[in-house]
């Protein structure tokens, strides 16, 4: 018995699942970055678990949002610049989800 590897099949997976992962973070990157340049960070309190090696105080957790709020305030857009960039965040998470989707839908129907 002779195992015989189609390595042309092998590239092809390869540099699709590249080309995804490539496409997915960037997207999700960017995304992140219309957020803040529109002015809304994104503050995410972080979770405690009883076994954490870091846990953040109440203290951290204010100061981290008082931060945001005035990086956002900071911004030198105009309005319609900011509406713009949130749409275009978006954008961008919703053809991240549409990627990730889609990735799933060929492995899924596909196989």
């Amino acid at each position: 018995m002779t195992v015989v590897i189609d390595w042309s099949a092998f590239l092809l997976v390869f540099v699709a699942a590249l080309v995804g992962a490539v496409a997915v973070v960037s997207l999700y990157s960017l995304g992140l970055r219309m957020l803040v340049r529109a002015g809304r960070v994104p503050v995410v309190s972080p979770a405690e678990f009883t076994d954490a090696i870091t846990v953040f105080s109440e203290k951290e957790i204010k100061r981290a949002a008082k931060q945001a709020a005035k990086s956002a305030r900071k911004s030198p857009l105009t309005a319609g610049q900011k509406n713009l960039a949130f749409l275009a965040a978006i954008g961008c998470f919703v053809l991240c989800g549409a990627a990730v989707l889609s990735g799933i839908l060929i492995i899924v129907i596909g196989h």
